[in-house]
């Protein structure tokens, strides 16, 4: 079984598409029909994000954590993304086809809109999408169970927990493996959801 985590706080203008591209991704054939779940992790929600994802059919877990550490780690699944990301259809055939304990994919932006020229051109000068890259996305990573389990799963940070996980792993000595393969699509939203994330970054560039 394969299985996804999307957390969740008030992404009721977001979520949808990422379901939809969820669930084309679980769906495909390269799969061989191997049963995925998806879980979204509601963590104190005040808006429809959950009736837009029981619309989708998908699992929903409830937190009143506001913590986005303690929300990944309530499931002990495989797969990470963002309620504000978009994977691609090939984004689990990619994961499962590097043969490796961990993935950590690169993104790309949709819309820059929200920010001044020269963020985007810092990004696009400054950012590795590409094999080796050491990026490291909470919207693009996946990870075995038994390494999950291994590396003590995600910590109860506010942020930067995919870096922690990410960490515990190469103290384990796990095989990571650096890919721009699994695709990703992800928000630059001006209003940040985590403080220090990467809505935070790209804030901090416009700023600098």
């Amino acid at each position: 079984m394969i299985g996804v985590i999307v957390p969740a706080h008030n992404e009721e203008a977001l979520l949808a598409p990422c379901l939809a591209a969820l669930l084309e991704a679980s769906r495909h054939e390269d799969l061989d029909g191997e049963t995925v779940r998806i879980v979204v992790v509601l963590d104190a929600c005040n808006d429809f994000s959950g009736a837009i994802a029981r619309a989708y059919g998908v699992e929903t877990l409830t937190l009143k954590a506001r913590n986005v550490g303690i929300a990944r780690a309530t499931a002990r699944w495989l797969a990470f993304t963002d309620a504000d990301s978009r994977v691609s259809a090939t984004w689990l055939v990619a994961q499962l086809s590097l043969d490796a304990d961990a993935v950590c994919g690169s993104i790309a932006v949709d819309d820059w809109s929200a920010h001044p020229h020269s963020v985007r051109e810092y990004f696009r000068k400054t950012y590795v999408d590409a094999d080796g890259h050491r990026h490291i996305h909470g919207a693009n990573l996946g990870v075995s169970a038994q390494a999950y389990r291994q590396a003590g799963g995600f910590p109860p940070l506010t942020c930067s927990e995919d870096v922690a996980l990410v960490d515990r792993l190469i103290a384990i000595n796990a095989r990571i493996a650096w890919s721009a393969a699994p695709r990703v699509i992800t928000s630059a939203r001006a209003a940040a959801r985590a403080s220090g994330g990467f809505g935070d970054t790209l804030a901090a560039w416009a700023a600098g």
